[in-house]
């Protein structure tokens, strides 16, 4: 033990971190214990009392810390960042965000939830209430935890490219700063339906226990074009390819991972493997196209409100080199958003 709240965990010498670990939330969330990764990174145990249960998240601290900071909330795709479709596995976005003067927050967990409350308990994915911790549990414990100055933005790929939309609708002014890459903002339209449908599926979960029977209110209510009039005043951003063939669609492409599973990996140069490279095409291909139809539908109803907002639109699938460009590509309007200088 190196300092309050603080392991350890490195046989090199660690410059202590000191994380104030004694903060409670308003529903009694708390974080349980502080492990030291390195000089800059941490890894919390964060019990959630709204899931009644204990999860991890990762935070890399400002380059300088020598005054209160913004946060980042990145989060992941279906998996939830449990395997290894993760930022900070198929990413280098640690190494892009080492000199920016904010705490990346990496939360952990909820597969294939949305991230959002459900109003049911579900037998294969148990309670989901990731709405509350991202709006009501987590970010007071990280502000007092790391002494924040309380702007916050939040970004997040695939899935996660929803969730990020409806958190500043639900708790305005929590989150100044929005960048979605890959995502479907709809979820009440028949396309909408049938995406989230097909994605908490895959983790076996049941969408009656997320928001009901289809056509159920809680749809319409969690879908962000629907209330896309709620995001005024937001910076955004917004990124999808098309789905066809792009620059990391190649044998020679790094390896990429795609819904959760470990592809392929043919050498030591993180070459994709051919049977990866044909499913990433072909599966990751068709979904990428289907988020870029969500993606200008949502440029088009922005512009139709006269909310501005910035969108990239590529070639490319549905992968993580594209998502790593994106973020980077992203960071001028995150930073703008939290106050930030844009290096």
């Amino acid at each position: 033990m190196t300092g309050f709240g603080t392991v350890s965990v490195s046989a090199e010498p660690l410059t202590p971190v000191h994380i104030a670990t004694n903060a409670v939330s308003a529903d009694g969330s708390r974080i349980e214990s502080v492990e030291q990764i390195d000089d800059r990174n941490v890894r919390l145990q964060v019990h959630s009392a709204a899931m009644d249960k204990t999860f991890p998240v990762e935070v890399q601290l400002p380059a300088n810390a020598s005054k209160p900071r913004p946060a980042l909330y990145l989060l992941n795709g279906a998996d939830g960042g449990e395997g290894l479709a993760s930022w900070q596995v198929q990413t280098d976005i640690r190494q892009f965000m080492a000199d920016k003067d904010v705490n990346l927050v990496m939360p952990i967990g909820g597969p294939f939830s949305y991230y959002a409350d459900w109003i049911n308990d579900d037998p294969v994915l148990g309670r989901n209430k990731w709405k509350t911790y991202l709006t009501e549990e987590l970010p007071p414990l990280i502000d007092s935890a790391f002494n924040t100055n309380g702007t916050n933005g939040i970004a997040g790929i695939s899935t996660a490219g929803t969730t990020v939309l409806t958190m500043p609708i639900a708790k305005p002014g929590l989150y100044k700063a929005v960048a979605a890459y890959s995502g479907c903002a709809q979820t009440s339209d028949n396309l909408g339906t049938a995406f989230v449908r097909a994605v908490v599926g895959m983790g076996g979960g049941n969408t009656d226990n997320m928001w009901g029977p289809t056509g159920s209110p809680e749809w319409a209510a969690n879908d962000a074009l629907v209330h896309a009039d709620k995001l005024r005043g937001l910076e955004m951003y917004f990124s999808s390819g098309d789905g066809s063939p792009g620059k990391y669609d190649t044998i020679n492409g790094r390896n990429e991972q795609l819904g959760g599973n470990r592809t392929q990996v043919d050498n030591d140069d993180n070459q994709i493997g051919p049977e990866a490279l044909a499913g990433q095409m072909a599966v990751g291909g068709l979904i990428e196209a289907a988020t870029n139809y969500c993606t200008r539908n949502m440029q088009q109803k922005l512009e139709s409100l006269g909310i501005p907002a910035t969108f990239h639109f590529t070639s490319g699938t549905h992968s993580w080199g594209y998502w790593q460009d994106e973020f980077k590509r992203s960071w001028p309007v995150l930073a703008r958003g939290m106050g930030l200088s844009e290096k």
